[in-house]
């Protein structure tokens, strides 16, 4: 949930130096392209943003369809995809809403360091140099996790069950339970910027489970309010934990969430 603004790329294998150049890495193959390789692209076209997640506003961005980029990496519709931004967030997700053409779309927006994107909120930096926006969001299944800005790396790696069993319930409860369904929403809501147990790719926001799982420490009231409006009840100045509404997140849905996290606080694990 936070996005702290680093000038460093956390992912698997540790720091990488940041750089305006994007990384794909599939079954296939590696492939960087330079920022200057970008900006060249015949297929680079301007494109409006009516409701940009980031700026919260409409915005104009020069992008390139993203699909092409992914299918030419060799990507396929059946993988997961991990994008990982230069502050350390990172999500994962199916790659077929990515490489879809029609209906929702997903667009490489690519700065121009001339005449460079406004910042995020005064004194902090832009979504540049390269952004992950979408035309026509309401047509699919697109939340805002889907939206990363500061893009530096996407690849293809092995479904978040196997690779962080840490972060799973009891198996022996059932699947289609509160603490399960509170789990899919803490991995699409929540795991793109914390870790819990360790487990996870994203090193922007605290682990939610050692050494204390906010249940631990917050009642549910407070806990719901630290969800659904953070500054509403702890405010700094470096503070980036946006609001999850209830458009995001039903009532019943945090509910689960919150079940999910009081099941993991008797499940730490230290890998």
């Amino acid at each position: 949930m936070w996005r702290l603004f680093c000038v460093f790329l956390l992912c698997c294998s540790g720091p990488l130096l940041a750089a305006p150049a994007l990384t794909l890495k599939s079954a296939r193959q590696t492939v960087t392209y330079e920022l200057a390789t970008l900006q060249g692209q015949s297929g680079l076209r301007g494109i409006t943003i009516p409701n940009d997640v980031a700026y919260n506003r409409s915005m104009q961005y020069q992008a390139l369809p993203l699909a092409p980029l992914l299918r030419q990496a060799g990507f396929q519709p059946g993988d997961q995809l991990r994008l990982v931004a230069l502050d350390g967030f990172a999500m994962t997700a199916d790659a077929a809403p990515f490489l879809n053409e029609q209906g929702a779309q997903a667009w490489l927006a690519v700065e121009n360091p001339q005449a460079p994107w406004p910042p995020l909120k005064p004194g902090k930096p832009g979504a540049g140099p390269l952004y992950v926006v979408w035309t026509h969001p309401e047509q699919g299944k697109v939340t805002a996790e889907m939206w990363p800005y500061q893009l530096a790396m996407i690849d293809r790696v092995a479904p978040l069950e196997e690779r962080f069993p840490m972060l799973l319930p009891d198996a022996a409860l059932p699947r289609q339970g509160a603490v399960w369904q509170g789990f899919a929403h803490f991995k699409q809501h929540c795991l793109a910027c914390h870790s819990l147990n360790k487990g996870g790719d994203a090193r922007l926001g605290p682990d939610l489970n050692v050494p204390y799982n906010p249940t631990e420490y917050l009642g549910e009231r407070f806990l719901r309010q630290l969800i659904r409006d953070p500054k509403s009840l702890r405010w700094w100045e470096k503070g980036q934990m946006p609001a999850l509404s209830a458009q995001s997140l039903s009532d019943a849905q945090l509910g689960e969430l919150l079940q999910y996290l009081q099941h993991m606080a008797g499940r730490k694990v230290t890998p």
